[in-house]
């Protein structure tokens, strides 16, 4: 694949990074994993902040940032606390104020929270990301940028045909005509001509 040295919007990168709060607690690294990330910018993958501080990077280079709640996890919601019955709990569950918890809701979807306190009666979980209200600093570290490389004119039109778009068919070779009727699922175009082949697909 094609390489270039400094990222844009839409590039697929491999980076490094350690994450650490103000006070210098790392709460992650992939460094600690022994393998870079590849993440694709632009999709909404990486926290705001992080992205921004990507942007122009070029490859090799090291940039230390610090990321405002705002622009990371976001500010924690006073009412994303959730009360529950402490008989909920498995038998001699060992309860801890600030302690993870993983279960799942009513309707089946995966629950992440944490202790926010408890009662002998009740539990009451914050159900805010763990690091909302976090102020974050990252280490990052830019291995590679890749380009993804421009789609041939068949595969451009192959792309058209499959999310409905038209094309300029006669812009193909015979070849490509062929192959994209192939590719839709068309019948009996092995002998047909460039003219009939593009009628055949626009019909």
């Amino acid at each position: 694949m094609a390489r270039k040295k400094k990222v844009a919007n839409g590039d697929t990168v491999q980076l490094h990074y350690k994450g650490t709060f103000n006070n210098g607690d790392v709460f992650d690294s992939s460094y600690d994993r022994g393998e870079a990330m590849t993440v694709t910018t632009g999709l909404g993958h990486l926290i705001s902040g992080f992205e921004s501080a990507l942007i122009g990077m070029t490859t090799g280079q090291k940039k230390s940032v610090n990321i405002p709640s705002a622009e990371a996890y976001g500010p924690k919601n006073p009412e994303a606390f959730s009360t529950v019955r402490r008989d909920q709990f498995p038998a001699g569950y060992e309860f801890i104020e600030g302690a993870p918890v993983q279960g799942t809701t009513a309707d089946g979807r995966p629950l992440f929270a944490k202790v926010a306190s408890f009662s002998p009666e009740e539990v009451t979980l914050d159900l805010n990301h763990p690091l909302a209200g976090e102020d974050l600093n990252f280490e990052i570290e830019l291995v590679d940028v890749v380009v993804t490389p421009e789609p041939t004119t068949q595969q451009a039109a192959l792309q058209a045909a499959a999310t409905g778009q038209t094309t300029d068919l006669t812009t193909l070779k015979v070849a490509e005509l062929r192959a994209l009727a192939k590719a839709t699922g068309k019948s009996g175009y092995s002998k047909l001509n460039k003219t009939e082949l593009v009628e055949l697909l626009q019909g």
